[in-house]
């Protein structure tokens, strides 16, 4: 049974990898392995074809082989949110109609680059709307990679305007004042909820959840540790849920770093032993040695780290 993202949706909606052989080639034993990991880790959504997806590195057909792949996996336990920004609207269409009949929870969509006045983003996003009717859609919200900057009144037209965009993937950065508005400011008498899920690599996920986020979408590579304070917060451990996030921090920073960080993601989940390559398409980054003893020294810190805590 499929299951549709809307506006009361929360939780972690994981984004996940796209795993690839030593080749370069879609490995999908491994991306079998990685959607039982992120399940098991309590997950209550996944996100394919992101930005970290490596998503403009592929063919449609092997958008749509991995799509089918992850959902088949997933079998409707979870809702599945599928990246289909582009730069035509038809071939946006295609994919979001296919993954949709597939079994797809939603679709994604960030503005494309140059959408640099209001009303541009607004009539982008209307036609975006038109091409996909009943269409549930995360709008995503990234500054940093599109160039586009979304003020909270656009934010708030849109999902008035628009039914379907039931949900804000919110990564602006410094945010925090942006999204207290946004969740004070819809769920009203003339603005409908959204849902507000955080990216950012979870850089600054406690205080997210303070300000009204209804959960994270992200793709760290300790999945567990988004699953928990998302849930220690809601029921009200917040400083419990600080605690447990501090534990990580280290490592929460370190795959933080611009151009680095899938890499470093990657290869953390294949010393998990989900991946079996930490494979980035090309051009992408690489790890130098150092990078490796680097990772390796902050993992086994957070180990002991954990079982302090524990």
């Amino acid at each position: 049974m499929t299951r549709l993202i809307d506006r009361h949706s929360e939780g972690v909606f994981i984004i996940a990898a796209t795993p690839f052989d030593d080749s370069g080639a879609l490995d999908l034993a491994s991306a079998d392995r990685m959607v039982d990991f992120y399940l098991e880790a309590g997950v209550t959504g996944i996100t394919i074809l992101g930005i970290m997806g490596e998503a403009p590195k592929m063919g449609g057909d092997e958008a749509v082989t991995f799509a089918h792949r992850v959902m088949n996996r997933v079998a409707g336990r979870v809702p599945v949110v599928v990246g289909v920004s582009a730069a035509g609207l038809d071939n946006m269409a295609r994919l979001a109609n296919t993954v949709m009949a597939a079994g797809a929870g939603g679709v994604m969509v960030a503005p494309q680059p140059g959408m640099n006045t209001e009303a541009k983003l607004t009539g982008y996003m209307a036609q975006v709307c038109t091409a996909l009717p009943d269409i549930p859609i995360c709008f995503q919200d990234y500054p940093q990679t599109t160039g586009v900057q979304v003020s909270v009144e656009t934010i708030l037209s849109l999902t008035t305007d628009h039914p379907q965009i039931v949900m804000l993937k919110h990564e602006d950065w410094p945010g925090l004042t942006k999204l207290s508005r946004v969740r004070t400011e819809t769920g009203t008498s003339k603005v409908p909820r959204m849902s507000i899920l955080t990216g950012n690599s979870a850089l600054f996920l406690p205080q997210e959840m303070q300000r009204g986020a209804d959960g994270a979408m992200t793709g760290f590579a300790f999945p567990e540790m988004l699953v928990q304070v998302v849930a220690r917060h809601q029921a009200g451990d917040v400083d419990g849920a600080e605690d447990l996030f501090d534990a990580y921090l280290p490592l929460v920073r370190y795959e933080q770093q611009l151009g680095l960080g899938l890499a470093i993601r990657k290869e953390t989940l294949r010393r998990r032993g989900v991946l079996s390559s930490a494979k980035v398409r090309a051009p992408g980054p690489a790890m130098t040695p150092l990078d490796h003893a680097e990772l390796k020294r902050l993992m086994t810190r957070l180990e002991k780290r954990l079982e302090e805590l524990r």
